[in-house]
C-alpha cells in the first residue's frame, strides 16, 4: 500500500516517565517553557511519540497542538524512533546531482522502508537531509557516525552487510 509507514509502539519506561515528569515540574509555569522540556524529553526517549507530547502537554497544561507544533517545525527533534544504525543521505545539491536519487531508491529497497522510517527490528532508520557538508565526496551518506561518499547504488548492499 503506498504511503503506508511501520509503526513503531511506545515502549517508555516507568523511569523515562519518571524523569521526564520531573522536568516538566521544573518548568512548570515558566514562559517558553515547552522548548527546553521537549529537549529534554528527546534525551530520555529519544523521540518524541505522540504519548511523550500529551505527556508534556497535559504536564505544562498547554494545547497538544503547541508541543507538536514546535516538535515538528525544529530538526532538532525527531516524531519517529531511531534505528540502532541511523542512516542519513545527503540530497543536496552537489549530491543529488551526482545520483543519490538512485542511492536512496536502493536504500528503500534494500531496507523495505521509505525516508523517514525505522526497519521493523529497528535496525535501521533511513532520513534524507539537505547537506552532511562533504559536498566533494558526492554522492554522501552517513551511518552513525561514519561517512561513506562517491556512492554507487551497488555499493550500498555490501555497505549495509557491514551492520548486518
Amino acid at each position: 500500500m503506498p504511503n503506508c509507514k511501520t509503526v513503531i509502539p511506545y515502549h517508555g519506561t516507568p523511569q523515562q516517565e519518571e524523569e521526564l515528569k520531573k522536568v516538566i515540574e521544573a518548568h512548570k509555569g515558566q514562559a517558553g517553557a515547552t522548548m527546553p522540556v521537549l529537549q529534554a524529553a528527546q534525551e530520555i526517549f529519544g523521540y518524541l511519540p505522540e504519548e511523550v507530547q500529551i505527556m508534556i502537554a497535559e504536564g505544562l497544561d498547554i494545547p497538544l497542538s503547541e508541543v507538536y507544533g514546535v516538535a515538528s517545525f525544529y530538526a532538532q527533534f525527531s516524531l519517529n524512533p531511531k534505528g540502532k544504525y541511523q542512516i542519513s543521505l545527503c540530497l543536496g545539491t552537489a549530491c543529488y546531482v551526482k545520483g543519490a536519487g538512485d542511492i536512496l531508491n536502493e536504500l528503500e529497497t534494500k531496507l523495505g522502508i521509505k525516508a523517514g522510517g525505522i526497519t521493523p527490528d529497528g535496525k535501521f532508520s533511513l532520513d534524507a537531509c539537505r547537506c552532511i557538508g562533504a559536498c566533494g565526496l558526492a554522492p554522501v551518506m552517513m551511518i552513525n557516525d561514519q561517512v561513506y561518499g562517491r556512492l554507487t547504488p551497488d555499493q550500498i548492499g555490501p555497505i549495509l552487510a557491514q551492520y548486518q
